[in-house]
């Protein structure tokens, strides 16, 4: 493990294949987009779990890959110039992966752009605003007797939403009939809208027929089941 060793992180989870894309991750709607993106490329990866049950991500260890303390995070023994390359974000990680695999990222220059678009409309809007509905309806935000606060992230969603049914009127995926990150990191927040944080009633999910359908083909990928399960949980 001579070319991972440098790297504090391997101390705390050491690397049983350390020629593979190490994965720090968690099976949220953040962490399951490095793994489907790894499971839809091929790219052999070896994963690790990071369990917010026992603090790992304020692990000096953990910190030292990811400052923010955010999952997911990945170590490539393989980076560009054949040196490590450490990566976190969730968005710059599924770009890095887009690059290094060749896949799912639009060769021409205008619809490449256009993607990294609609993954930048997921990481500033509706990962942040789907992620503060859930904490005022399912977690502690639920005991707020003034609702204010629920409902305007409820609206905020309704109308990302509407976005989102609006550019898939006629398309299979995001960018058209090619499946893409822009997929990859959206449809892992709508699945936890209405499934984990049990709102699809409260945003009128039925009214988005375009944003059910397009949602059903993402999960219905075998790549994508697989990833949606990994780390596995201990």
């Amino acid at each position: 493990m001579t070319q991972l060793s440098a790297f504090p992180i391997t101390r705390k989870w050491p690397a049983q294949y350390p020629d593979r894309i190490q994965l720090y991750s968690l099976p949220t709607p953040n962490g399951v987009k490095a793994s489907i993106m790894l499971e839809e490329t091929g790219l052999p990866y070896e994963p690790h779990l990071v369990s917010f049950e026992t603090r790992d991500q304020m692990s000096p260890e953990f910190l030292s890959l990811s400052p923010n303390n955010k999952i997911p995070a990945i170590l490539d023994p393989n980076g560009p110039g054949g040196k490590p390359l450490a990566l976190f974000e969730s968005g710059a990680i599924l770009l890095y992966l887009a690059d290094k695999s060749g896949q799912f990222m639009p060769q021409d220059a205008a619809a490449r752009h256009e993607t990294i678009q609609w993954l930048m409309f997921q990481m500033g809007g509706i990962g942040p605003m789907f992620g503060q509905l859930g904490f005022f309806h399912k977690f502690a935000g639920k005991a707020y007797e003034d609702k204010r606060p629920r409902d305007r992230y409820v609206a905020e969603s309704k109308r990302l939403l509407g976005v989102l049914e609006q550019r898939l009127e006629g398309r299979s995926w995001l960018m058209g009939d090619s499946y893409s990150i822009a997929d990859i990191a959206i449809f892992p927040w709508v699945r936890n809208l209405v499934g984990f944080y049990e709102a699809g009633e409260l945003v009128g999910f039925d009214g988005f027929p375009n944003v059910k359908r397009v949602l059903e083909a993402f999960v219905a990928r075998p790549a994508v089941a697989r990833g949606l399960a990994i780390p596995k949980r201990g």
